[in-house]
């Protein structure tokens, strides 16, 4: 018994999320309950004058008032105010109020089910005993209840509904702010390692070849007009480059010159690069071996990027260091760039942590580090 005590109690409190009702709702009901209760008074004072008993009337429509704050106990005020002046008169308006808030007790309660059961219960008592005619087979409670239930029910349903709908679309807009949040970061961190490793490589070269060109100015001012010549070249390199990265420029005019954008650098590309830096002083031997193969752009380009990467550092740590460059075409593309400079000192720097990242895009490998016979060593793994 007490077991099904507790199962009955646990039913009648199941409580469902209800939306605060807004400011111009309850306006609306106000306005709406004091009209039957005006409605409900004037068809009453039709029958009688008795001050008392049309204050009881209009209490049949005014707690309407409260039919989304408080929507049971709005209907019960209404039944209870029914039923004691129905001994008298009881106009149709105050019954139409009562099948309104029975229908507001079900579809706005938090306790669905309880309402539902109150409704049915006290509607059934009240009818039972009610002067009122009735329908033929005294089926005046279910003609009076059952379009209530459903209605309510049907209101809520298509409530819960709504709400859930909205709720998916909040989800699926905050998803995709997330989502283009992310893809912006992404961008912007794929944009920022691209400039890096444009604008470190050109400059890098270019400061070389100006010192040079500095130093060998009184005493042999060919070699530095040609040293000059070709930091001018890098610079238009680099500035190729970059608007080939941003995407500004469809053609342009530089000195007369056209310049169209070109496809980002890949491993073709190597013996240019090699050329330009070895013409900033660093002896650079290039080596390849195996089958080349074509690779998906963005590993081509993470390729090309870790040499230029290394051959920067090469320039901005240990100057004329002998470097060789080897490219090896097997199961893998092994990328390997070795010099017998003193090193960086372990200084990774953002370059090469982000290439790092770049070549893990690609499900390749990456390491950097000292050499056992002296220099420094970085080498690259790329499913090839």
């Amino acid at each position: 018994m007490a077991a099904l005590t507790k199962a009955l109690l646990g039913f009648f409190r199941q409580a469902e999320p209800r939306t605060a009702p807004f400011g111009w709702g309850i306006a609306l009901d106000g306005a709406i309950a004091v009209g039957a209760a005006v409605a409900a008074v004037f068809e009453a004072a039709q029958t009688t004058s008795h001050g008392p008993v049309l204050g009881l009337v209009a209490l049949t429509a005014l707690p309407l008032a409260l039919r989304r704050v408080f929507p049971v106990a709005a209907w019960l005020g209404i039944i209870a105010a029914i039923t004691v002046v129905q001994q008298t008169t009881t106009p149709p308006a105050a019954l139409g109020a009562a099948v309104f808030a029975a229908y507001s007790a079900i579809a706005h309660s938090k306790y669905r089910n309880l309402a539902i059961a109150g409704v049915v219960v006290v509607t059934l008592a009240a009818t039972a005993y009610s002067p009122l005619p009735r329908f033929p087979g005294r089926l005046t409670a279910v003609l009076t209840i059952a379009p209530t239930v459903i209605a309510g029910l049907g209101i809520r349903e298509l409530r819960r509904r709504l709400n859930d709908s909205a709720a998916r679309l909040r989800r699926a807009a905050d998803e995709q702010e997330t989502a283009t949040l992310q893809a912006i970061e992404t961008e912007r961190a794929r944009i920022s390692a691209e400039l890096h490793d444009v604008v470190t490589h050109n400059v890098s070269v270019m400061m070389i070849q100006t010192g040079a060109a500095r130093k060998m100015l009184n005493t042999s001012p060919g070699e530095a007009e040609e040293a000059l010549l070709a930091a001018e070249a890098g610079g238009r390199v680099a500035m190729a480059e970059l608007r080939n990265l941003l995407g500004l420029l469809s053609a342009a005019q530089r000195d007369g010159e056209s310049v169209a954008l070109h496809p980002q650098p890949g491993l073709h590309h190597l013996p240019a690069l090699i050329e330009r830096v070895s013409a900033a002083g660093l002896p650079v031997e290039l080596d390849v071996s195996g089958t080349p193969r074509p690779l998906p752009p963005g590993a081509d380009l993470a390729a090309y990027r870790v040499v230029q990467e290394a051959l920067t550092n090469v320039l901005r740590h240990t100057a004329n260091a002998a470097t060789a460059v080897t490219i090896h075409w097997g199961d893998e593309l092994v990328i390997t760039v070795s010099d017998n400079g003193p090193g960086t000192g372990g200084n990774w720097g953002r370059g090469l942590l982000g290439l790092r990242e770049r070549l893990a895009l690609y499900g390749g490998q990456f390491d950097a580090g000292p050499r056992a016979e002296g220099g420094w060593r970085v080498r690259a793994v790329l499913p090839a």
